[in-house]
């Protein structure tokens, strides 16, 4: 079952501020602790490279950046560092810690991988890989007030990361590197929380992403009921990545948009990008191609009890989805990451959380951990809420 430690927040507010409130109440010691580790890391990976960090300039700098794009984030980062009894500054370093490791030099190994089917029945999901001191850091979600609902997990004092929102819009996460990446623009994760409460469809989510005056770079997969694409953000502008002709999206940490990869920087640090965007490609193809292709009528809760439309031969289903993902060192690349005995802050990754998203019923479902730990009653299910 999932960890008794993880826990459901339900988030609510007829304004941004007071849904800010509601979430810093309701985290504050979460937050509290998740800062205490992001102070630390922020000074530990500037250091080795040599490197000083003004946090709370960067921080505000980003602050400006969203302000003039979407002014109502800034005023829920304000409620929650109310809410949750901190500075505003470091509510905003949270949420901007993306943009504030680009500033510091961070190196990305052991960064998500995703995969996403497009068909009759639209699915697909992702590992989320992170910082092993930051394993209690993070809880599972549900949104109201704003323009639509939405579930999904994040950080504590982020305001959100993966999820799905009442529409059937849903968004899946992975870390890019450009050489101009900075803590300049809008952090990534508010944009990713700007189209889960706001976008009423594929469209409106990927002119939201191609909108965003982002300064780190990401990729943000839209995916809905009948559609899916891989949205490539960074300093240098964003690009649309449809998937191939079968309907296959494999996303890890590089760029696959041509002018965009000019200035890749992930993968010319950490080429095991490519090694498992190959393994997880070659891995479905072989899936397709192979006998007993047909997936069971696993709803997403992984309880196996049948869905009530059931998934379809071609459908990445919790079950499929989590043999895909369960791959390491030993199989070529390390999808499912775990994290050494021993070794300082900033080089511990590990699997955090494995996502199954299903956009048409408007629900994810959360193992806490990596895919090989998987199975029947591990999956935690979630469903965007009516605003």
């Amino acid at each position: 079952m999932s960890s008794p430690r993880r826990t459901t927040l339900r988030i609510t507010g007829d304004t941004p501020r007071r849904r800010g409130e509601d979430r810093g109440r309701q985290a504050r010691a979460g937050i509290t602790r998740a800062w205490q580790v992001y102070e630390e890391l922020f000074a530990t990976v500037a250091a080795g490279n040599a490197r000083t960090l003004d946090v709370p300039a960067l921080a505000l700098r980003t602050v400006r950046a969203t302000r003039a794009w979407a002014p109502e984030l800034v005023a829920e980062m304000e409620g929650v560092a109310e809410g949750a009894g901190l500075p505003f500054w470091t509510i905003a370093a949270l949420n901007a810690r993306t943009e504030i490791l680009a500033e510091a030099g961070a190196p990305r190994t052991g960064e998500c991988s995703t995969l996403v089917r497009v068909g009759p029945r639209t699915a697909g999901g992702q590992c989320w890989d992170w910082h092993q001191e930051l394993a209690d850091a993070w809880h599972l979600q549900t949104v109201t007030g704003d323009a639509q609902g939405f579930a999904g997990i994040t950080e504590h004092g982020i305001l959100a990361k993966i999820g799905v929102n009442e529409a059937g819009v849903g968004v899946l996460f992975n870390i890019l590197g450009h050489a101009d990446d900075a803590a300049t623009g809008v952090p990534v994760h508010l944009v990713a929380r700007q189209v889960l409460g706001r976008a009423g469809s594929f469209t409106e989510a990927v002119a939201l992403l191609t909108g965003a005056p982002v300064s780190a770079s990401t990729v943000i997969t839209v995916v809905t009921p009948d559609r899916a694409a891989s949205v490539e953000l960074s300093p240098g502008g964003s690009a649309v990545v449809a998937p191939d002709d079968g309907g296959l999206l494999v996303r890890t940490n590089h760029f696959l948009d041509p002018v965009l990869a000019a200035a890749e920087l992930r993968g010319r640090r950490e080429p095991e990008t490519y090694d498992r965007h190959r393994l997880l490609t070659e891995r479905v193809r072989a899936h397709d191609d192979g006998p007993g292709t047909g997936v069971s009528d696993t709803d997403v809760s992984g309880a196996g009890a049948p869905g009530p439309h059931g998934l379809g031969p071609d459908v990445l289903g919790p079950d499929v989805l989590v043999r895909l993902l369960a791959a390491h060192r030993d199989d070529g690349a390390e999808v499912c990451c775990h994290a050494p005995a021993e070794g300082r802050l900033g080089s511990r990754w590990a699997t955090l959380a494995t996502v199954a998203l299903d956009p048409a019923e408007r629900r994810l479902a959360v193992h806490d951990g990596g895919p090989c730990s998987a199975g029947p009653g591990t999956w935690t299910p979630l469903t965007a809420p009516r605003h």
